[in-house]
């Protein structure tokens, strides 16, 4: 399931699968693709794709629309205070789920960047390496290596 937004403006929820199968698709060439729905004809340009931010820029039928996704984890760490994109701004990063802080892998004050690791969280037996999201600098660290955090607790703030 994904969450779909079309210009930034209008959002719903997307099952590809089950979407997918309402449609007929047909490919034509370069990113081409003529799409039959509900007895209805389209003609969709795949303009430009980012897999990276999960965004699409296609052509319908003359018509341009940017169509962004998110994912199950996006959405998590949307919920986790953590806003991703261009221009991202991290307040701070919070455990996703029970555990224990087996190694903290920042510093206060430090600068950051997508993809750093930041602290490592045991729970249900599995250790999880928490990563930066974007670009920060470490305000503070409000746990240490042994530390029992709940769902939700802030671990590391970001300036």
């Amino acid at each position: 399931m994904y969450k779909a937004k079309v210009n930034n403006l209008n959002q719903f929820d997307v099952d590809l699968l089950s979407d997918l199968n309402q449609l007929d698709i047909l490919p034509l060439n370069n990113g081409n693709f003529h799409v039959i729905k509900n007895n209805k004809s389209f003609q969709v340009a795949v303009l430009k794709a980012e897999p990276e931010t999960k965004t699409l820029i296609l052509s319908v039928n003359g018509n341009q629309y940017t169509v962004s996704l998110q994912d199950k984890m996006d959405l998590l760490f949307e919920k986790m205070g953590l806003v991703t994109g261009k221009g991202i701004k991290i307040n701070d990063l919070k455990a996703p789920m029970p555990g224990l802080v087996l190694d903290v892998k920042a510093s206060v004050g430090q600068q950051i960047h997508k993809g750093d690791p930041l602290l490592v969280l045991e729970a249900m037996k599995m250790e999880n390496v928490l990563k930066a999201q974007g670009d920060a600098i470490i305000k503070s660290i409000e746990v240490k290596k042994g530390d029992a955090v709940e769902k939700g607790s802030v671990l590391i703030k970001f300036q």
